[in-house]
């Protein structure tokens, strides 16, 4: 997306934090939700040294370092930054999608934009080109200011079957090719290995066969990464599970998960890294709900909302060959994660937001409130989003509020644990110990008329 993007900085705490890091910085009186499941802590505090968390704790236990700067959060509410497990990026401008719109400047908008929204962390599943080890190298030599990414580069499509994007992905079409393609993505240097077994509800003439999966999988393990799945069908999720896959980036969706599924995702500790809920339930409406939403709308450039709001979408969508059938396939999408979750599946939260109509960084918040609605609480959801999805990428340094832990951090207003919706309450966003705008800050789209003359509406803007 080409936007515009202008900073108003007068929001408690940027201008502290935006100078560089001779003190610490002391985060005091704020309620503490700390990405590991435990109960949330009132009367918190805790310290960053340059980058990363020195200390936590209660706030009757704080020695204040000489020099540091103190922010009073009182009211408040701090927890890790958010982590989507499944992105895409760079392949939009408004709502057309190409992947010539891939580029270093579109790629890093958006991971601002994540950021905004208080996800600092994402796993891009499949559908970067080369750019992005650049961008990712520039990200872990310095303090970012975006989101953080992870990458599988460019995934791995069987030929003539679903996946992948036109004009990047190369298709494979035996064991050989697999396993040379696997090859290929780890000299580049990817976090892990993505492949797509689907044939978009019988469209395609084939899916992914199971020789090639294996081929895949016991190639990427043989260079010690993980392999996660996109898939819809039971069957293929339940061969891929008996070869050892190590994750699955969609929910089961064309039928109910059985007690086999369950029992070999347990045993082999394949992980739901992704429902991606939000996904399902955008495919349900003609029109989106939240269109006149500024917690949507300030990301959002005139030009897509008034397309997404026009008459001739909404007939579009409607008439797709496909559409009658969403209803059902967010439905089982929501009972496979609660049987999973019931079953003690290790999850995560994703979206598999960034394709057309799919947004950053609002749609894991709308993810979240669908992964309570499936049964979680909303303490084991924000867990799930934070410190598991850490654990799910191999991001060591993220997802807890520990001392040694880089300080990603996201500041509420409100209590998320009484109500899931209340992470929208964004009030500030630090990435490596540093504040970076929000999306009340940030101008862009159609905000940025609301923006003009600098910092109306405080630290949020209006809302």
């Amino acid at each position: 997306m080409q936007l515009a993007v202008r900073i108003v900085a007068t929001w408690l705490g940027l201008a502290a934090l935006s100078v560089a890091h001779a003190a610490a910085t002391v985060l005091t009186n704020f309620t503490l939700i700390d990405g590991t499941g435990r109960t949330p802590a009132s009367a918190s505090a805790l310290i960053v040294d340059d980058v990363r968390i020195a200390w936590v704790g209660p706030r009757s236990s704080l020695k204040l370092p000489a020099g540091a700067t103190v922010l009073d959060l009182s009211g408040k509410f701090v927890m890790p930054g958010l982590i989507d497990s499944h992105v895409h990026l760079g392949l939009v401008n408004d709502l057309a999608q190409d992947i010539r719109f891939y580029s270093r400047e579109s790629v890093q908008q958006q991971l601002r934009i994540y950021a905004a929204y208080g996800v600092t962390a994402v796993q891009v599943l499949g559908t970067d080109t080369d750019v992005i080890f650049s961008i990712r190298a520039d990200q872990r030599k310095a303090q970012p200011e975006m989101a953080r990414v992870f990458t599988s580069g460019q995934g791995l499509v069987f030929k003539g079957s679903y996946g992948g994007v036109a004009g990047l992905n190369r298709p494979v079409a035996n064991e050989a090719e697999a396993r040379q393609a696997v090859d290929e993505q780890v000299a580049k240097g990817v976090d892990f290995i993505k492949l797509w077994v689907d044939d978009e509800f019988g469209d395609l003439p084939s899916r992914m066969p199971a020789e090639i999966s294996k081929a895949i999988i016991d190639q990427t393990h043989k260079h010690g990464l993980r392999a996660i799945a996109h898939i819809f069908y039971l069957d293929n999720a339940k061969t891929l599970a008996s070869q050892g896959i190590d994750g699955f980036a969609h929910s089961v969706r064309d039928r109910p998960v059985d007690q086999q599924l369950l029992n070999d995702m347990k045993r082999r500790d394949v992980a739901q890294v992704a429902a991606t809920l939000s996904r399902e339930a955008s495919f349900t409406y003609t029109k989106l709900p939240f269109l006149d939403d500024p917690f949507f709308s300030r990301s959002i450039t005139p030009a897509a909302l008034a397309t997404l709001a026009s008459t001739e979408r909404q007939q579009q969508l409607a008439a797709g060959k496909h559409f009658s059938e969403y209803p059902g396939v967010l439905e089982t999408a929501l009972k496979n994660t609660r049987r999973e979750i019931e079953a003690g599946v290790r999850y995560g939260v994703g979206t598999d937001s960034g394709p057309s109509g799919r947004f950053a960084g609002y749609f894991l918040h709308w993810e979240l409130q669908l992964m309570v609605q499936a049964g979680l609480t909303p303490l084991q959801a924000l867990t799930a989003a934070t410190g598991v999805n850490a654990r799910l990428i191999g991001a060591k340094d993220l997802g807890t509020i520990e001392p040694g832990k880089s300080a990603d951090l996201v500041v509420l207003d409100a209590d998320p644990t009484r109500d899931i919706r209340n992470t929208r309450t964004i009030h500030s966003v630090y990435v490596a110990g540093k504040a970076v705008p929000t999306i009340w800050s940030l101008c862009t789209g159609r905000a940025a008329n609301e923006c003009k003359g600098g910092s109306e509406g405080g630290a949020h803007g209006e809302r």
